[in-house]
């Protein structure tokens, strides 16, 4: 594999982009979204990974951009998709949490998705794999932008299977468009079916800009393989459920390749948040980093994340900078030419980082919320402050085994402290008292987040919150 560890040696021929390179295209560049469920920032070969591998996902790298300091809008699954899909940090637009079939809220029609900005401009958009972004008909993605959906509204344990709340669920419902058309579904079939409507819908669009939402269920668990993958990897299950993610991935650049789009369409890959750890040899790896999903520690919020647009995007570039989910809609946005959202959102443009610019730094913080309203850290790329919080505790807890979940402490005094994430990204050493001028740079952050978005912790309602879409609970 080639890789440039900087920006320096990836400049040549990019920075170009977009005024000559736009000019010649003759359409607005294709987009394929790819987003994992529970993949930890450790889970692929390009770090660490061991007893599989992942060679079309690393080739992705190989071939385009790794962002190492990118995070999920929130550590968890519904708020995590609607930061992704609106631009914004999920508390913005009413969300925290996982929502599941009894949930009366989901995405507001006021909110703009990335479907909605790119049909302005004339897209075909679809939606295959997971939504959980509210399962009422208002709420499913062909009320949002998506001309096609194949999927499940909600995470794929919310069914009458589930390892610990037996019968709380009804019947996983499989969706086409708006409509039902099987309850508990083969799950073992779920990756390649997602994967061939993706590949379908693509060679249907080949003649016009498309945008491909790829939600994955996996590897969340329960975890299910297909048998092309069954038992081919040294680590289990999850190893296997691995693997056929990355053949999926594989599927998606040989047709962009055999239909000649390569080098005009944009390919992104990541995952919603990081490691369910307490599952145990079910559960993947953080890569070092700190706690796991659920937790405003890194290894619940960064995770990788990797850009592929062959002739614009130079090969095998790390980019180290700050970024987020939060900034994909804007960065597609400008692409595309289209308009942002009427309403304020929180995204900021990548483009100049997928250029190579290396004095570029669009993102200068980024807020770690959790739980309905709490404001659990901050960043500015090289320092993070964490504030006491009631937090989930992987540090100390019995794993669990075979898709059953090891007991964990869920509200864990978390102490807090200053960490130097560019020295210390695993968390480990609490540096506060060393340096208190990084900690009023931080707090002053803290308090600009709190004035715009509140603070459960220390009592702040925030001015510009908007509320979730609901339904009559009756």
């Amino acid at each position: 594999m080639k890789w440039k560890l900087t920006y320096s040696a990836a400049l040549a021929g990019v920075l170009a982009f977009p005024a000559t390179r736009a000019a010649e295209r003759p359409r607005p560049v294709n987009v394929v979204l790819i987003y994992l469920d529970d993949m930890g920032y450790g889970d692929l070969t390009l770090t660490g990974a061991t007893g599989y591998q992942t060679p079309n996902i690393d080739r992705m790298a190989s071939e385009g951009i790794f962002f190492s300091h990118y995070y999920s809008p929130q550590a968890v699954c519904s708020a995590s998709r609607v930061g992704l899909l609106t631009g914004c940090y999920p508390n913005r637009v009413g969300f925290s949490g996982a929502l599941d079939h009894r949930s009366s809220i989901g995405i507001s029609s006021e909110e703009e998705t990335i479907a909605e900005v790119l049909k302005k401009k004339g897209y075909a958009t679809a939606a295959f794999g997971k939504w959980h972004l509210g399962c009422q008909p208002p709420f499913l993605p062909t009320r949002h932008g998506f001309d096609e959906y194949f999927g499940i509204p909600y995470s794929n344990d919310m069914w009458p299977n589930h390892p610990t709340n037996k019968n709380y669920y009804p019947p996983l419902p499989l969706i086409e468009g708006e409509r039902v058309t099987e309850t508990n579904p083969d799950q073992t079939q779920f990756t390649t079916r997602f994967t061939e409507r993706s590949v379908n819908f693509i060679r249907k669009n080949r003649n016009k800009p498309f945008f491909v939402y790829l939600a994955h269920p996996m590897p969340h668990v329960p975890l299910f393989v297909s048998e092309k993958f069954k038992g081919k990897s040294r680590q289990g299950l999850y190893g296997d459920v691995m693997m056929e993610i990355d053949w999926s991935v594989g599927q998606i650049l040989q047709t962009l390749k055999a239909l000649r789009l390569e080098e005009n369409t944009l390919v992104i890959l990541t995952s919603d948040n990081g490691p369910w750890l307490n599952y145990g040899n079910h559960a993947g790896s953080a890569g070092g980093l700190r706690q796991g999903k659920g937790t405003s520690f890194e290894g619940g919020q960064r995770v990788p994340c990797l850009m592929r647009w062959k002739g614009t995007i130079a090969e095998g570039v790390v980019c180290n900078k700050l970024v987020s989910g939060i900034d994909i809609l804007p960065t597609l946005a400008a692409l595309a030419g289209a308009p942002l959202p009427e309403k304020k959102i929180d995204g900021v443009n990548l483009l100049p980082l997928m250029q190579g610019d290396p004095d570029a730094n669009p993102r200068k913080a980024f807020y770690y919320y959790y739980r309905k309203n709490s404001l659990e850290a901050v960043t500015n790329g090289d320092w993070k402050l964490v504030f006491p919080h009631p937090g989930r505790n992987y540090e100390d807890f019995e794993p669990g085994a075979d898709g059953n979940p090891g007991r964990v402490t869920e509200n864990f005094n978390v102490e807090g402290g200053l960490y130097d994430l560019r020295r210390d990204p695993g968390e480990r050493y609490n540096v506060q008292a060393f340096y208190p001028e990084i900690v009023a740079e931080l707090e002053k952050i803290a308090r600009e987040a709190r004035e715009d978005l509140g603070d459960d912790l220390t009592g702040h309602p925030g001015k510009n919150r908007r509320e979730a879409g609901r339904v009559s609970e009756n």
